[in-house]
């Protein structure tokens, strides 16, 4: 193979490679990220077949770390963490501590050198932000006090990474270096860090967003992707040239200033393509460094190490949560949660190898824990309630946990005869939003934190998590919910969030969205009972306001209407209720020149029991019946001989003192 083409070789089989280990991945219910990593390994240096190029691909994964990073700092959130501080703050210092202590202290056992020790320690001590948020979400304990405080306590540990990363290059730097020197150093590696970040958050706070929101105005889509590039990937540069910091903190600075503007969650929506992209190839990098014959050669340390960052970080912080009067159930779900190491772990093993601290077997070593740790970490969770209901039989052990602690349920527990609302973008706020205001109880599942947070905020139960590629569905009590809606764009997600549904309750009445007809079929087979397409309402309305301004009569206008309403819903069959109430409520609303009204048929009426023949209504009153609603059901043709009952509902049209006289005959006045 021509050297000219090895990294574009490497680039796109490392990606082949990682989807199809993701995939794999799924289909055994393991994290993605273990798929990312195997796909890595078998392109690797270490594996039979093509050999990819593991340092281009390591200097790529750069750009996975600053994407990472920065998003990492788009969500960070000052207020979550003071929420949960007097657990979270105390309580990820003590375990870095504790961790380190015992990492340092397996690696003599192994024999490494004090150095390695400590890179060891401190890769053992840091979880990965993406897989707790993943398995907490996927255990519907993301909103759970314990959820909130693993999460302040993994946003603790990314700010200790962060400074960690700047410390590490001074302490085991090149060459020997007295007490004095290595003081002066780290004090002059945290006097350029403190100077980045005052210029941060002094200078770029205000001109980032502003140039965002010029671009965002005046340039077209394209521009502002690269905008959200740009200063990413530049801020990260400009931390590593100007101040020689690393580029993770750059980026994450990056990420924190961006926050603050309005145009954050668009920001979030521009970048996340790009931060996937790269921290798949993140993973894969590091998965070509992975010797699998290293592993087999030292199972018995790979087993002590995955001993330790499962079990022995499990019980470090079920004691701290002892101490710290966490709750039994907090402290659990922490436990779990924490008891696997990730992306942040391979970020100092990467250092320590460009340090040389650490050989080749070593940062191996750490890798294949982290893999193990990943591949467990999810079914550790599903221990966390056969264990909590075990030890509260002891009621001393349960207060040693709950002396100060206080206990919180999980939003969708409990919930009866409510409505479940996926996604809380543009149309899932405004059907949240009524629901709330007419007290119908309402549970929103949102997988982007922003939005979920704003949910909240307005006071909607929330719980957060992608319901088409988690198992959250199964916390929304859809078994006693009234209604699901899906407000998802993507076909294929609300799809399979309908086959997802209707397996919890097959008589559940769904609700969704199609941009396409074949869209509309596709949800009407998944058991979607009514199916709305945006654009298709959009393009009728503007059609409708159009033929208005240039003179068309409201009954002319429904023509088209209904034939093109008739088309685009074509999919859902004949007789489908959604197209006959939908055309029926549609006419009577674009008859806009006369006044109509629904009028209901009352026990004491005239009607009740009777045809409309028979009271002979449009003679007797002047009004006349457009419309019927019976049993939910609207027609648009009213049978004259058909027998009216009480709590039917007429639509009726005339003059108002038409209207009136017919609405008092009805009413039995």
């Amino acid at each position: 193979m021509h050297g000219d083409t090895i990294l574009l070789m490497t680039f796109v089989l490392a990606l082949v490679a990682a989807f199809a280990g993701g995939l794999v991945a799924r289909a055994l219910r393991l994290p993605p990220i273990v798929g990312y990593l195997v796909g890595g390994l078998v392109v690797g240096p270490f594996t039979p077949g093509f050999i990819g190029d593991s340092d281009a691909m390591s200097q790529l994964s750069e750009i996975g770390v600053m994407f990472m990073m920065f998003g990492t700092g788009l969500h960070f959130s000052l207020k979550d963490l003071f929420e949960v501080k007097g657990v979270a703050v105390p309580g990820a210092v003590l375990q870095i501590a504790a961790g380190t202590c015992a990492g340092y202290g397996l690696a003599i056992a192994f024999g490494w050198e004090p150095a390695a020790g400590v890179m060891l320690g401190l890769s053992v001590s840091i979880a990965s932000t993406v897989v707790l948020i993943k398995n907490l979400t996927d255990a519907g304990l993301y909103q759970t006090q314990g959820g909130r405080i693993a999460t302040g306590w993994l946003i603790v540990e990314d700010l200790a990474t962060v400074l960690i990363l700047v410390v590490l290059p001074v302490v085991f730097g090149p060459g020997e270096i007295s007490g004095v020197e290595l003081a002066a150093e780290l004090g002059l590696a945290l006097g350029k860090t403190m100077a980045f970040v005052a210029l941060m958050l002094v200078v770029g706070s205000r001109v980032l967003p502003w140039l965002l929101a010029r671009i965002a105005r005046f340039c077209p889509r394209e521009l502002f992707q690269l905008a959200v590039v740009v200063i990413a990937l530049g801020t990260a540069m400009l931390a590593s040239a100007l101040f020689d910091l690393s580029v993770a903190l750059g980026a994450f600075l990056a990420g924190v200033v961006v926050s603050g503007s309005k145009l954050s969650h668009r920001v979030a929506a521009e970048a996340i393509p790009f931060q996937d992209l790269f921290s798949i190839i993140f993973f894969a990098s590091v998965g070509m460094m992975v010797n699998p014959f290293v592993l087999a050669a030292h199972l018995p340390e790979l087993a002590m190490l995955v001993a330790l960052i499962m079990v022995g970080k499990w019980l470090i912080n079920m004691v701290l949560g002892v101490l710290l009067s966490a709750g039994l159930r907090e402290s659990l779900t922490i436990g779990a949660g924490l008891s696997q190491i990730g992306e942040f772990s391979f970020l100092i093993g990467q250092t320590g190898m460009a340090l040389g601290v650490l050989s080749a077997d070593q940062y191996s070593l750490i890798l294949g824990g982290a893999v193990v740790s990943i591949a467990l970490n999810s079914f550790v969770f599903k221990g966390v309630a056969p264990l909590e209901r075990a030890m509260r039989r002891h009621p001393r052990l349960v207060g040693l946990y709950e002396r100060h602690a206080t206990q919180f349920e999980p939003p969708a527990e409990g919930m009866e005869g409510h409505v479940v609302v996926v996604g809380y973008g543009q149309a899932g706020g405004c059907v949240a939003d009524v629901l709330a205001d007419l007290d119908v109880p309402c549970l929103v599942v949102e997988r982007d934190l922003d939005s979920a947070e704003e949910a909240e905020a307005a006071g909607l139960e929330v719980l957060m998590g992608d319901a088409a590629n988690s198992e959250i569905l199964k916390h929304a009590s859809l078994e006693h919910a009234k209604l699901l809606v899906i407000t998802t764009s993507g076909e294929s997600s609300a799809e399979k969030i309908a086959h997802d549904a209707r397996a919890v309750n097959p008589n559940l009445t769904i609700i969704g969205r199609a941009e396409t007809e074949d869209g509309v079929r596709d949800l009407a087979a998944a058991g979607v009972a009514e199916v709305v397409r945006p654009q298709l309402e959009g393009g009728i309305e503007l059609m409708r306001h159009t033929l208005l301004d240039l003179g068309y009569r409201p009954r002319q206008i429904q023509g088209y209407v209904n034939d093109l309403r008739e088309s685009g819903y074509e999919a859902m069959g004949e007789d489908a209720r959604v197209k006959r109430s939908r055309a029926i409520e549609r006419l009577v609303a674009g008859l806009a020149d006369a006044d109509i009204r629904w009028v209901r048929v009352e026990d004491a009426g005239e009607a009740a029991g009777r045809t409309l023949a028979e009271i002979d209504l449009r003679a007797r009153t002047g009004a006349s019946v457009v419309a019927f609603r019976h049993d939910g059901q609207v027609l648009p043709l009213v049978d004259p001989d058909a027998k009216l009952c009480p709590g039917d509902c007429l639509a009726l049209m005339g003059a108002d003192e038409d209207v009136e006289a017919a609405e008092k005959l009805l009413a039995g006045e």
